[in-house]
């Protein structure tokens, strides 16, 4: 008996298919993983950037330059909000926006040994922003600044500018006294 006989089995093995793929295409509940928060789009009313894994990106890279991480300050978030907003109202990247950066920082009463400030504007996500820097040389020295164990980040949405998303990122070593 031959088992192979041409056109014997094909009605059979077809059969065999199809069940097979009805029992993969309904009964069981495929979940969607949400998109990587360092990749979601801040040029958008309402979006909140994940501050947990913009210090852990940073704290990743410092890491993998010999650096120790750094930990999320409120002080520095604020002041950062600060100065990604008052750039999103003058539509103008610039650090001295209101008053130069250490004069900022001074008025705040935050006592730090160091600290740095990169700004930005036109990108869209975290991840466009941390690449942004990361490949500017001062911008990269300041990610990687030497103590620095704290760190504040924000971007503001404007609908009106064009560049949409104006970001801030300050990182401090602070003077413990």
């Amino acid at each position: 008996m031959k088992l192979f006989r041409s056109g014997a089995l094909t009605p059979a093995v077809l059969a065999l298919a199809v069940l097979a793929l009805a029992n993969c295409a309904g009964t069981e509940n495929y979940v969607v993983k949400e998109e990587p928060s360092m990749y979601r789009s801040m040029a958008q009313a309402g979006a909140q950037l994940d501050d947990a894994a913009a210090a852990s990106m940073i704290s990743g890279y410092r890491a993998n330059n010999g650096l120790p991480a750094v930990t999320l300050d409120p002080e520095l978030t604020r002041l950062a909000q600060a100065q990604a907003a008052l750039m999103a109202q003058r539509d103008k990247l610039d650090h001295a926006a209101g008053k130069p950066f250490l004069g900022r920082l001074k008025a705040s009463g935050y006592d730090a040994k160091s600290a740095a400030e990169n700004i930005g504007a036109g990108y869209h996500t975290l991840a466009e922003a941390f690449s942004g820097w990361r490949d500017s040389p001062p911008h990269k020295a300041n990610m990687l600044l030497k103590g620095a164990t704290r760190m504040g980040m924000a971007a503001v949405y404007t609908p009106k500018s064009k560049y949409k998303v104006f970001w801030a990122l300050i990182l401090a070593e602070p003077d413990v006294k």
